[in-house]
């Protein structure tokens, strides 16, 4: 059995630009969290554009698993470039996009993004796999130059590499390997301004802890607003999945 629980918060900014969704039927359930950056209410339009494609896009019916977060973020990206065109709003309407497809029957889960948004997949209360930020700092670590922990607090952590809503000359999102089901314990699925407040290790001490989904994004959000306090906290967004055997 599949539980879920998704939770948004405003921080201190006067506009909550972070989007998220869950929308499930009988065979596949599907998670979706968009970071909106550009400002002047610009970011929030995106974010809340690329969630819609989402929910259109599957209430439509998803025919291929495999296909159905690359072909659905394409459809999102034409769009912000087309609403930027009509609103002539060059590259004023970007945001991250994070989403995960879980088909309940063949037991598999289908997991991919664009940006600093991340997604967290957890087995025996440990982080098994997160996805690589497509930010400068996350690039300095692969590169060796930075540690990972020096992400969170580094001054270029809002450069990102790859958005949606800019000219792709090639897809710029990544899809992760497909993972069965049965190996897994929870997905994580959060906006940076939720985990550069909370780090892994706290992450999988309260998933040991928590009781319930709900139970565990909240515990989260609680270290994240205590953490952010006087830091003029930008939004932050999470949703929770669990994986009950």
């Amino acid at each position: 059995m599949i539980t879920s629980y998704a939770f948004t918060d405003v921080g201190g900014r006067e506009v909550n630009e972070d989007s998220c969704t869950i929308i499930e039927n009988d065979r596949y359930s599907c998670f979706v969290l968009c970071d909106g950056l550009g400002g002047h209410g610009k970011g929030e339009v995106a974010s809340g554009m690329v969630v819609d494609v989402f929910k259109d896009c599957f209430n439509a019916g998803v025919n291929d698993p495999e296909k159905f977060i690359p072909d659905t973020l394409t459809i999102g990206q034409n769009m912000l470039l087309s609403e930027q065109a009509a609103q002539n709003a060059p590259n004023e309407m970007k945001t991250t996009a994070t989403a995960v497809l879980i088909d309940k029957e063949e037991q598999k889960v289908y997991r991919g993004y664009v940006g600093d948004s991340r997604i967290y997949t957890f087995a025996k209360n440990k982080v098994k796999e997160r996805t690589i930020d497509h930010s400068v700092p996350q690039m300095l670590v692969l590169a060796r130059e930075i540690k990972e922990k020096d992400i969170r607090n580094h001054p270029d952590r809002n450069r990102l590499l790859k958005v949606m809503g800019i000219e792709w000359e090639r897809p710029q999102y990544q899809m992760e390997e497909v993972v069965d089901l049965k190996n897994c314990q929870a997905f994580l699925l959060c906006s940076d301004g939720f985990w550069e407040l909370i780090d892994e290790k706290q992450m999988c001490k309260l998933l040991k802890k928590s009781k319930s989904v709900k139970e565990w994004i909240h515990s989260m959000a609680e270290i994240v607003k205590k953490n952010g306090e006087g830091k003029n906290m930008d939004n932050n967004t999470a949703i929770g999945i669990w994986v009950e055997k």
